[in-house]
């Protein structure tokens, strides 16, 4: 147990440079609260609702992350920070990491239709801050999920999803083959696919303003030529 324990403080020191030991990663909200779920889950699986429920809340409150006692969780999750969201029928894959205000949020429970509601996150994903993932979807291994982004559909694997609704975008291969990217994106490298349409509309009429613009001047040019050729005339 307690060589799985060092394992995995160490996994999240390869990923969070701020730690100067394994006793700091310790006292990490998502280390506590992935302890307290791991609890909360066996309740759940032996069907202690109540009592699953109840450690359930004691983490949210000194944590500020509320896990679903029925969510399953693989090995090596990395909670960042905190005031993060999942759901009941969430399933996280090992080695995942989950920055800051992120939601894994389920399709409308009243419609009287169950099971999966929410969604399956695999290995080595990425999910960047303010994301929200909505739905029983999955996103595959190795994606990267941008900073708020709002993804509705699945995501193949090794993906890099920005925007909103989530579009996938390019992304140089050097970043792609790195093992980690803080946050799921190359933030210097990639843009949002909107962004770069509105960009694209910005530069086409700069450009026809300029041509209206020399249009003009040439059509008053040509005006006062021919002014002055009526005054020599005359």
């Amino acid at each position: 147990m307690f060589r799985e324990l060092g394992e995995y403080l160490d996994s999240i020191k390869a990923r969070d440079p701020a730690p100067r030991s394994r006793w700091e990663v310790l006292l990490y909200p998502g280390v506590l609260a992935l302890g307290l779920h791991r609890v909360a889950h066996w309740l759940y699986k032996g069907e202690l609702y109540f009592f699953a429920r109840f450690v359930n809340h004691f983490s949210r409150l000194f944590t500020a992350i509320d896990i679903h006692p029925g969510a399953k969780i693989g090995r090596h999750l990395f909670i960042d920070h905190g005031f993060s969201v999942i759901g009941e029928t969430a399933q996280i894959g090992d080695n995942v990491t989950i920055y800051q205000c992120v939601t894994l949020g389920g399709t409308n429970p009243t419609n009287g239709v169950g099971g999966k509601r929410h969604p399956t996150i695999e290995d080595d994903a990425i999910l960047g801050s303010g994301a929200q993932i909505l739905g029983p979807i999955t996103v595959g291994k190795r994606s990267r999920i941008g900073a708020n982004a709002v993804v509705t559909q699945n995501v193949p694997e090794g993906a890099t999803m920005v925007g909103v609704r989530a579009r996938p975008t390019l992304v140089q291969v050097e970043q792609y083959q790195e093992e980690f990217t803080p946050y799921g994106t190359p933030c210097s490298e990639v843009f949002d696919p909107a962004t770069q349409k509105l960009e694209i509309l910005q530069c086409e009429m700069e450009q026809l303003q300029k041509r209206i613009s020399a249009y003009a001047e040439g059509r008053d040019k040509t005006d006062d030529d021919d002014s002055e050729s009526k005054r020599d005339s005359a």
